[in-house]
């Protein structure tokens, strides 16, 4: 059984982590509403890019002069997975689930006898990849350094994945992250976005959304597609951070529940012990005068 002294440093250590635990859900709270409102104003942007590839896609009259990123290479033989997860820890489940959602994929995929090749996004994502994917892992990219995450990073990744598809890397692109739907709830995703995913509309779709380009749809689209695919990735940084934010106030809101708990259980057991001891020295005053 610890001694007095032990558990009152213990209930001291726990007291102390505590506070910290608190101090960090206050802080994660802070930064979650502006993470929240960044993301939701986020949504509406990529949701028109995709209509407008939509529209543009549907306007082409010869699909084999449409441009790769939109129609693909014609094969489904190596796949490039970008895993995006955060650089810092303590954040509850929210890296573990989209590595999860990840590594399901992957089996899949070699399973499947394709060719895989991984692009981890932040060092949780690879600590816990490459240990078992480490062979198919390409690019490590680490943003650990910066404090704010900005479009110019997400085109930075954007160029390097169409650089490695106009190289004939591979056939197909899919992103994993996480969206944001509340506090306590945030969704694994898995996005295509290389070719880009064209939704097969009815006639009468057709019809109400027709427009006229000018230049041509093929030009547009050797613009827009390149775009599209920073901004989903900015996207999915937006819900990302949002979601490490949300994951982490609730972690923390636990950890700081489970630490008062515990210090109330080793407050009774310091009380316990104190009372016993208290106890054993009358006993032995007691049974020293009656022996005189």
């Amino acid at each position: 059984m610890p001694s007095l002294d032990d558990l009152r440093k213990r209930i001291s250590s726990v007291k102390s982590t505590q506070k910290i635990t608190k101090a960090m859900k206050m802080v994660a709270a802070a930064k979650l509403r502006k993470a929240q409102e960044m993301a939701e104003k986020g949504r509406p942007y990529s949701d028109k890019m995709d209509l407008i590839i939509q529209n543009l896609s549907k306007a082409i009259n010869d699909p084999s002069n449409a441009p790769k990123l939109l129609v693909g290479t014609g094969e489904d033989k190596t796949h490039l997975c970008v895993v995006m997860t955060a650089d810092r820890g303590l954040c509850g489940g929210f890296n573990t689930n989209i590595c999860k959602l990840a590594k399901k994929y992957f089996d899949e995929a070699i399973k499947s006898s394709k060719n895989l090749k991984i692009i981890t996004v932040g060092t949780k994502g690879l600590d816990q990849l490459k240990r078992d994917y480490g062979q198919y892992i390409i690019k490590r990219i680490n943003l650990k350094d910066k404090k704010k995450l900005s479009f110019l990073d997400a085109e930075e990744i954007g160029k390097q994945i169409v650089e490695l598809f106009r190289n004939n890397e591979f056939d197909k692109c899919f992103i994993f992250y996480n969206k944001f739907k509340n506090v306590i709830s945030q969704i694994p995703q898995q996005q295509q976005v290389i070719p880009a995913k064209v939704e097969n509309k009815n006639k009468k779709d057709e019809e109400v959304s027709s427009y006229e380009f000018e230049p041509d749809e093929d030009e547009i689209l050797d613009d827009l597609l390149p775009k599209n695919i920073s901004t989903q990735i900015f996207k999915a940084f937006l819900e990302n951070s949002a979601s490490e934010q949300g994951s982490r106030m609730t972690a923390m809101d636990n950890a700081t529940r489970n630490a008062g708990d515990l210090v109330d259980k080793l407050t009774i057991n310091y009380n316990r012990s104190r009372q016993a001891a208290i106890t054993k020295e009358l006993i032995e005053i007691i049974s020293g005068a009656e022996s005189l």
